[in-house]
């Protein structure tokens, strides 16, 4: 069996190295909101890009679709389940799949993005199951209640991450009192590593990311008080860095987006007048120390960009408002803060910005300028229900917005012929 799993485990690194990486995943390749796809629109219709299919019935869900060969897979809650579904780019279904129970406690959408790698998909419901299907069928691989197994300890909205992996594990993170991150085997979803507990932590709502600085590799997860950094191969925890003592002036800390990292150093906001923090990596990656921080850009989970060396996203007023904030990544200045409609999600393609504001269903193409908010163009999502908070993703040249039970895919391509990513 050992055999087994290293010629596997060798399969998946020859799939990566042919291209099948895990890039149709969470907020972009690099789980960092920036998609690789050139020539678009530079600027929109009056009445907003040209829609090329709604698809609606798909279940209730803030989740991001993703899309892999020209086929679209998203998660949905069809009453107490979720499911996720796969479609082609006309709306056809091509197969559905029960992926476990839906949270009903409050705020009951789907809100756990999939992971494509090769043939399968990975994917978490919003009460911890962790599933690896297979692509082309739909057929659960293999299956893992990661919450009742390691006996986390849900927060206030349930299971809320998209999975990540590594070369041969699937990273989970029930937190609780038995550990905080786990490793399953991608092959058969067994277990590879637990790590430590971090005592009194319970879970938090941010997808983690995999980082290399220096040639180490760190998994970096988010709990309800700490940023961890995490080593992928045995699950030692290399640091820890606490959110809350001076950077939660309430106490209370939803960890809602993923760590954006970049040249050694992370950035991690959060909502609730929460301090955003800039940290930067020690040589060895074996420790981290505060640059500086942020009381203006608290995002509360629509995400934020690094753009030509400035973080772009917005800011947390309260629940239902927020403005739009600009700053320089190296010192946190505050190069703007502006209105514009209410706060959202927020990333970028082809040098420009693309934002959904939460509240009314604005879309806004805006110019990523540090002297000032430059909205270029904008237009309204009409179908749907709910808040607008799933994040938008790209694909092709398509921008992809989801809306509760509806999928709405728009051309962005200035030329459908020369579409390109990189």
């Amino acid at each position: 069996m050992r055999h087994f799993r290293i010629i596997l485990g060798l399969f998946f690194c020859l799939l990566s190295s042919l291209g099948y990486s895990q890039d149709a995943q969470w907020r972009g390749p690099g789980r960092d909101g920036i998609y690789p796809d050139k020539g678009l629109l530079k600027q929109w219709p009056a009445e907003g890009p040209k829609l090329v299919l709604k698809k609606e019935g798909l279940g209730a869900g803030w989740t991001t679709p993703v899309i892999s060969e020209k086929v679209i897979y998203v998660s949905g809650r069809r009453d107490s389940v979720e499911v996720l579904s796969a479609l082609t780019m006309d709306g056809t279904i091509v197969w559905e799949t029960e992926i476990g129970t839906a949270w009903m406690a409050n705020f009951p959408d789907s809100r756990n993005s999939p992971t494509l790698e090769g043939n399968r998909i990975y994917i978490a419901s919003a009460t911890g199951r962790v599933n690896c299907i297979e692509k082309n069928s739909g057929r659960i691989i293999w299956k893992v209640d990661a919450h009742e197994t390691f006996k986390a300890e849900y927060h206030r909205w349930g299971y809320a991450e998209s999975i990540v992996l590594t070369d041969m594990a699937v990273i989970s993170s029930p937190v609780g009192t038995e550990t905080a991150l786990v490793a399953f085997d991608k092959t058969d979803g067994s277990l590879l590593w637990k790590s430590e507990s971090l005592g009194e932590d319970v879970m938090s709502y941010a997808s983690p990311t995999i980082v290399e600085y220096n040639g180490t590799k760190l998994i970096l997860a988010q709990t309800s008080v700490h940023l961890v950094a995490v080593n992928p191969e045995n699950g030692e925890i290399v640091w820890k860095f606490n959110l809350v003592t001076d950077h939660a002036p309430d106490g209370r800390r939803n960890n809602t987006n993923t760590a954006l990292y970049h040249n050694g150093e992370i950035f991690v906001t959060s909502g609730y007048n929460s301090i955003a923090v800039m940290l930067k990596l020690s040589e060895d990656g074996k420790s981290v120390s505060l640059k500086w921080t942020s009381s203006v850009l608290d995002n509360h989970h629509g995400g934020v960009v690094l753009v030509n060396g400035y973080i772009y996203g917005s800011n947390w007023l309260n629940n239902g408002n927020g403005n739009w904030v600009c700053l320089d990544w190296n010192t946190g200045e505050v190069k703007y803060e502006e209105k514009w409609i209410n706060k959202g999600a927020i990333i970028s393609a082809d040098g420009l910005l693309y934002l959904y504001e939460e509240k009314t269903g604005h879309v806004g193409l805006v110019e990523p300028d540090p002297n000032g908010f430059k909205l270029i163009s904008s237009f309204k999502i009409e179908d749907g229900t709910g808040p607008h908070w799933a994040h938008p993703s790209i694909y092709n040249g398509y921008l992809i917005i989801r809306h509760g039970e509806v999928l709405m895919l728009f051309d962005i391509m200035e030329k459908r012929d020369s579409v390109k990513t990189e």
